[in-house]
């Protein structure tokens, strides 16, 4: 490891100077033991009222998941607590009382022992605000909520019973307080300096050697820090510490200092890099854990290689736009035969367009050239009712940008998917989610584009210039989730308006509606999708119609009969281990429902750079997470949109969307989701049918510690011998009739492929 900006002092010393001095700590105090009760009574924040009826809680998750599910409107939390003098008198700073609670869906008021400190949101009538220490967003569910209060403030009860009441609102999708470890604590460290270890990621080179950039923040304007950094490697498998360095760092304040972390591993090495700042004069540690990205994908040959589908559907008459996805080094020369009458191929980009007039299925063989030689594949194109034969692959604005989209954005993440070689993989969508919609239609009720977003028509035609498509957003009630024009009785105009546009892919969130429907009866659930599956029937153009409902009423037993191509199964997904498990694990349920043309959708992927905001981070899975994430969703047939920000993909996040291998799982023809077929211990097997007659297999490690596994033939319920390759390596590791030994990392996967021996 190299430390090019900081002096090294001897270890010896250091040690003494953080052993000789005894500093008072930050202390702090838990609140884990809540109250609920769905409804609303403002006598609930006054701190004498009697919950002792209430229900007991926590708030590590929404409320859905403690059987409130599919509840909106508003609910309350409160919590009893003694808050000991001791707190500010122990504290290293002598500084404000901070309170921290967790996220909210959607908003929120919080009362201390009564009276307002803070809220989150615009749609509840709220009037103090002081104390509020975040930023404030509309519906603001993505930021924690933090609140500070002076230690002198009336509000607080020192040495004496305190009452928190927190009035929780939620329209929509989940609801109430989670993603929380709330606490009560002085100011500390970390309230004046931060250890950024986010705004840069690992680049990598060769698989084996890591490079980031690391900074130390002190945003104090009094204070000045001396403290020392240290950095740690260690094996994740056999815990053995390869090393561990450290730095004597002084801060002034207002200052800021950069380090180069610099390291060699073996190539998919599983390793955890711990970084801390530990301040000499309070003792006060900051630390950081986080799993180095290891590269398990063989890097991409310069030899031209044609990826993506090996099916393609569209509709006759309809305009045609696919962009053959071929990798390796470029320039490239493209060519076809066996296409349909009135498609046509430019041989410089590989973009077929045009209109196939005539029914029926097409063999074309399709050919790629560059100067390390020839590839050719046979691609089947279906021109009939069905598209989207194969799951959608793409991108989509939400996870990344939120309301904050633009077409400056758009037409930048469009730029990246192609840069990126992204597109060389099959990924072809780029979706704007909420956030485009002007403030009012025009007098004749036409929609349009927001300030933002000044010409579709124009924006269109640069996407598919590129060889991609445009997707679009909106609501069937009368606003979006965002608050935005929805397409409430102007479902045909609308419809007509986004084919004018050029517009191929359409999510469509239930939103408002939930004001318009009478009930959550079936009927009322199907009527809005049915109305505009009529309305895109009744357009030139094949738009991709997926239902976000967020799984209401069985969806996936309906979605094909309301005439679309996808459905959400599920609420939004977050970048936290307990989203992702309890989204991915669950979809056994809908796997008889998924085949060409209808897809269960578990929601987006959460990979890279994503926030809802400008505010952007890493996404919180560990590298092991996000290789079970890629896994499952190739084995579930999931449509594979991503929500990262594409201007900063890493090399990591990169390699895991090229893996042609686990992709062509995903896009395998025959359309079958997996099946789980075993779960003890933790351990999950997923087998999914390929069309080729073989298997894919996902053997995934729900606990969060390493386990090893034993992979037998005969819990597959399989007879024989098979040859077992590694997809995310692209590797054969043998032939088995009985099974095979498997040592997997915590909350990580073995992707293989299973072909019977004849």
């Amino acid at each position: 490891m190299k430390f090019p900006v900081f002096q090294i002092f001897l270890t010896g010393f250091l040690l003494f100077l953080l052993t000789s001095c005894s500093p008072k700590k930050s202390v702090s105090v838990g609140l884990s033991d809540w109250k609920f009760k769905t409804g609303d009574d403002m006598e609930w924040s006054d701190p004498s009222f009697n919950d002792s009826d209430w229900e007991n809680i926590k708030v590590e998750h929404t409320w859905d998941e403690y059987g409130y599910s599919d509840y909106d409107g508003y609910a309350w939390y409160r919590i009893s607590f003694v808050l000991p003098s001791s707190l500010k008198e122990k504290s290293a700073y002598q500084g404000d009382l901070i309170i921290e609670l967790g996220k909210v869906d959607d908003i929120d008021q919080t009362y201390l022992n009564g009276v307002l400190i803070g809220q989150n949101g615009e749609t509840l009538d709220l009037s103090d605000t002081a104390g509020l220490r975040f930023e404030q967003i509309p519906g603001g569910w993505a930021k924690f909520r933090i609140y500070n209060l002076s230690t002198d403030d009336k509000r607080i009860k020192w040495d004496q019973e305190n009452v928190i009441a927190v009035r929780v609102w939620d329209r929509g999708g989940l609801g109430g307080i989670y993603d929380a470890h709330p606490v009560i604590r002085m100011e500390g460290l970390s309230d004046y300096v931060q250890l950024d270890i986010n705004s840069t990621s690992f680049s990598i080179q060769n698989q084996t050697n890591f490079n980031k950039v690391i900074r130390l923040v002190n945003s104090s304007d009094d204070f000045s820090f001396e403290g020392v950094l240290s950095v740690s490697l260690m094996d994740r498998f056999t815990n053995d510490k390869i090393f561990k360095e450290k730095l004597k760092i002084k801060l002034e304040p207002n200052s800021e200092k950069e380090q180069l972390i610099s390291f060699q591993t073996e190539p998919g090495r599983n390793c955890s890099i711990t970084y801390s700042y530990t301040e000499i004069k309070s003792g006060e540690k900051i630390i950081f854990t986080e799993s180095l990205p290891y590269i398990l994908t063989p890097p991409v040959p310069d030899k031209a290689r044609i990826n993506g589908p090996v099916v393609y559907g569209a509709r006759p008459g309809h305009p045609f736009l696919y962009k053959i996805p071929v990798s390796g080094e470029k320039p490239i020369t493209y060519s076809a035969s066996g296409l349909p009458a009135g498609l046509n191929l430019d041989s410089k980009t590989g973009i077929i367009t045009g209109k196939a007039m005539k029914k029926g299925i097409y063999k074309a063989l399709l050919k790629a050239e560059n100067k390390h030689g020839i590839n050719e594949k046979e691609f089947t194109i279906k021109i009939g009712k069905k598209i989207t034969i194969t799951p959608p692959m793409g991108w989509n604005s939400w996870n990344c940008w939120g309301l904050s989209v633009s077409d400056e954005k758009i037409r930048s993440s469009a730029d990246e998917m192609i840069r990126s070689g992204l597109a060389d993989h099959g990924f072809s969508y780029i979706n704007i989610d909420d956030g485009w919609e002007s403030a009012e239609r025009l007098p004749n009720g036409k929609i349009t584009g927001n300030e933002k977003f000044p010409d579709f028509p124009a924006l269109s035609d640069y996407v598919h210039s590129l060889g991609l498509k445009l997707g679009i957003y909106s609501s069937p009630g009368p606003l979006t989730c965002g608050g935005y024009l929805g397409s409430y009785r102007h479902e045909f105009m609308d419809a007509k308006t986004w084919s004018e546009w050029g517009v191929d892919y359409l999510k469509y969130d239930w939103c408002s509606y939930g004001e318009i429907a009478k009930n959550r009866s079936l009927p009322e659930l199907k009527k809005p999708y049915f109305l505009m599956r009529k309305a895109l029937d009744g357009v030139n153009r094949d738009i991709v119609y997926s239902l976000c409902q967020y799984g209401m009423g069985n969806v996936w037993e309906w979605g094909n009969e309301v005439g679309a191509e996808l459905w959400r199964t599920t609420g939004d997904i977050t970048d936290t281990w307990s989203s992702l498990k309890g989204i991915g694990f669950r979809q056994a349920v809908v796997a008889p429902f998924a085949g060409p043309g209808s897809w269960n959708d578990p929601d987006m992927l959460v990979l890279g750079r994503v926030g809802w905001s400008d505010n952007l981070h890493p996404t919180r899975l560990t590298p092991d997470e996000q290789y079970t994430h890629i896994s499952l969703w190739a084995l579930l047939a999931a449509p594979l949109l991503l929500g990262n920000d594409m201007a900063k993909l890493d090399d990591f996040t990169l390699s895991l969307l090229t893996n042609d291998e686990v992709l062509a799982v995903n896009q395998d023809p025959l359309g079958r989701q997996a099946n789980r077929v075993y779960d003890e211990n933790d351990i999950q097997y997923w087998l999914k049918e390929l069309a080729d007659g073989s298997l894919a297999l996902g053997i995934f490690n729900l606990n969060e510690g390493v386990k090893n596994a034993r992979l037998n033939i005969s819990d597959l319920v399989l007879n024989g011998t098979y040859a077992i390759r590694d997809l995310w390596r692209q590797k054969d590791l043998g032939r088995f009739n009985d099974g095979m030994d498997v040592t997997l990392p915590g909350h990580g996967v073995l992707l293989v492929k299973l072909s019977e021996v004849k």
